[in-house]
């Protein structure tokens, strides 16, 4: 796909040509759309690659009010999903190939297609020189994304799922539109479900921290509202702990204040994504103690001992993820 940054659209017709040679998936404005900016609606309505977005937003609306949030004044951002990008998530969703995205519209569905669409809005205009890379986005649904830096950037959703920006800049009269290849899903787990599902795909990965919550008594702590930013452990983090203080797993997960004292060292208040950790400062936990961050996702903690962040930004309905590769420690 070519390399596209797409300047504002002085009119809807300078759209059309512009999407053809990014290249996605085919559509392109009518010839009579309406010069200048008009309405985000106004713009979806004329461009036929979005017209199952134009029929998810009129289906969904309750008394017009989605229709009536992207037509009036305001400056609103909209990441727009093509038809393309409709049709893909009836096939992810109902696991049938060749499904199409107007199977979404039905009245089961409405509730989660009301959320999803909201989740696509932004109660602010952002362009695409402002977004801010690498950190929360929330949109106008309440729940979080965040986008990267790319060619082109991507999006990943609160169910760490991706999307890439194939169109930006699109002006309207109430605000922008980016085009994105793929319909993006808010959160549906939080970080304890989150874990508990990584440890079922991989039974190597947070088998042991999710016992150790349960022990613990924090799983209904940490699937509160937070938000939280976890440092999770690996089992094997989990199993070089076990030796370094002599102990075996029924022992520790016996030990509960020991437990406790350990597991909220991992867990830092706020939603606090890579981009946004602060590099050499005392980072504040839960637990009360600190621990420091190099430049390298290196941790060092109160002991003087050392782990690697080895995987970041894992998005939860509750906060956010990052995977260590030891088990960090507090005072003594």
């Amino acid at each position: 796909m070519n390399t596209l940054t797409l300047s504002r659209f002085a009119t809807t017709a300078a759209l059309a040509v512009t999407l053809v040679a990014c290249g996605d998936d085919g559509g392109d404005l009518s010839p009579d759309a309406p010069a200048g900016p008009v309405s985000i609606v106004a713009t979806a309505q004329s461009t036929p690659e979005l017209s199952t977005l134009v029929a998810a937003v009129q289906f969904a609306s309750n008394d017009g009010d989605l229709l009536n949030l992207l037509s009036s004044p305001g400056t609103l951002t909209v990441f727009a999903p093509t038809n393309a990008a409709f049709d893909a998530l009836a096939v992810e969703l109902t696991g049938v190939p060749g499904t199409t995205g107007a199977a979404l519209l039905t009245e089961a569905n409405k509730p989660l297609l009301r959320a999803v669409l909201q989740y696509h809005v932004l109660t602010s205009e952002v362009a695409s020189s402002a977004i801010p890379f690498g950190l929360p986005i929330t949109s106008a649904e309440g729940s979080v994304f965040k986008i990267d830096t790319g060619t082109p950037p991507v999006i990943t959703d609160g169910r760490n799922r991706t999307a890439r920006i194939t169109a930006t800049d699109i002006d309207a009269s109430n605000g922008v539109v980016h085009l994105i290849d793929k319909v993006i899903l808010p959160a549906d787990k939080n970080v304890v479900q989150t874990a508990q599902a990584l440890a079922a795909a991989n039974p190597a990965e947070f088998t042991i921290l999710v016992e150790a919550v349960v022990a613990a008594d924090l799983a209904g702590t940490l699937s509160g509202a937070g938000p939280f930013t976890v440092f999770a452990p690996t089992d094997a983090a989990f199993a070089a702990l076990l030796t370094e203080l002599g102990v075996t797993k029924a022992q520790l997960l016996a030990n509960t204040a020991l437990l406790t004292q350990v597991l909220t060292y991992h867990v830092v208040p706020g939603r606090v994504f890579k981009a946004a950790v602060p590099v050499g400062a005392a980072i504040a936990t839960v637990e009360t103690g600190t621990f420091t961050v190099n430049a390298s996702l290196q941790i060092t903690d109160e002991r003087g001992r050392t782990a690697r962040i080895v995987g970041t930004d894992t998005l939860t309905s509750n906060g956010v993820i990052h995977v260590l590769d030891r088990v960090i420690l507090p005072a003594p």
